[in-house]
């Protein structure tokens, strides 16, 4: 699933084609949003909040997208063959000089901005990582919240309602930097220890969130050491089965969450400040072994 850094990304590059232009055309796959409401609108701006895409219009209307697991932008010049059939295009707009697609993005929403403060997805958004104003001392009291003390962390970072932007590919990375285990219970963890993690999460987002950076994701940039581990880009994540970058053991994954449980990857020693996790005995028995 795309995280705030690929949002922020995506905002960056379609507002120099889409803010400023009026809407020629608009077209939605899924039922619900009367996007024909939109042309002949100027678009005001184009801006990402968490895993949002929010395009912002003249007239007081405001469009949504959420990717999802497997949603995309693309920008077309007039007449340019997609690079996806048409049957995936989930919305269309067309403005003078271009074409932005949103390709199999199960979310397109659009409403009165008005409705901003009350919307039940944007409403409850905890601070944005990427935001110039992030507000630290809030994401901790989300995350310090007594309903949240028997949260394991690795869930809790993923919980956009405590803090927006993180998805489960920087869980994984931040939480193997930090040398924190991602099954640690929030109840247990200090407010210098969950400001240490979200301080690496801002760090990890703005630095894969820049214009500039490099194809694929950085996170394995360590913000201490200033070491990179190519070619693999990452610390853990997808490294299940491998050593891991910093002492040698194999890297562990298993199923993180109730409902919809995330595949999750940790290092057992050097995130072995708790139990690391699903059958952790084991785990640590047949790491030690190897």
């Amino acid at each position: 699933m795309p995280e705030g850094d690929t949002l922020s990304r995506i905002a960056v590059a379609l507002r120099p084609y889409l803010a400023g232009r009026v809407v020629k055309g608009a077209r939605a796959r899924l039922p619900g949003p009367q996007v024909s409401r939109i042309v002949g609108q100027k678009i005001n701006a184009v801006d990402a909040v968490g895993k949002n895409l929010l395009i912002r219009f003249e007239g007081g209307l405001e469009l949504r997208t959420h990717l999802g697991l497997h949603g995309s932008w693309h920008r077309y010049r007039p007449g340019e063959t997609w690079r996806r059939p048409a049957s995936r295009a989930a919305l269309v707009i067309e403005v003078p000089g271009a074409v932005a697609v949103c390709f199999d993005a199960p979310v397109v929403e659009l409403f009165e901005a008005r409705a901003e403060p009350v919307h039940p997805t944007l409403s409850s958004l905890g601070p944005d990582l990427l935001d110039a104003e992030f507000d630290m001392s809030e994401a901790i009291r989300r995350l310090k919240d007594p309903s949240r003390g028997d949260v394991e962390v690795g869930n809790a970072l993923l919980d956009q309602r405590a803090v927006s932007g993180i998805g489960n590919v920087f869980k994984s990375e931040i939480l193997f930097i930090d040398r924190v285990s991602p099954f640690a219970k929030l109840g247990t963890l200090d407010e210098a220890t969950l400001e240490r993690i979200l301080t690496t999460a801002r760090e990890q987002l703005q630095a894969n969130a820049r214009p500039d950076a490099p194809a694929g994701r950085t996170t394995t940039v360590d913000p201490r050491t200033g070491a990179r581990l190519a070619p693999s880009r990452l610390w853990v994540y997808d490294r299940a089965g491998r050593p891991c970058h910093r002492c040698g053991t194999l890297i562990r994954s298993g199923p993180q969450g109730g409902q919809l449980p995330r595949t999750t990857y940790w290092c057992p020693s050097c995130q072995a400040d708790v139990a690391a996790g699903p059958s952790s005995a084991k785990n640590q028995a047949r790491s030690k072994r190897a």
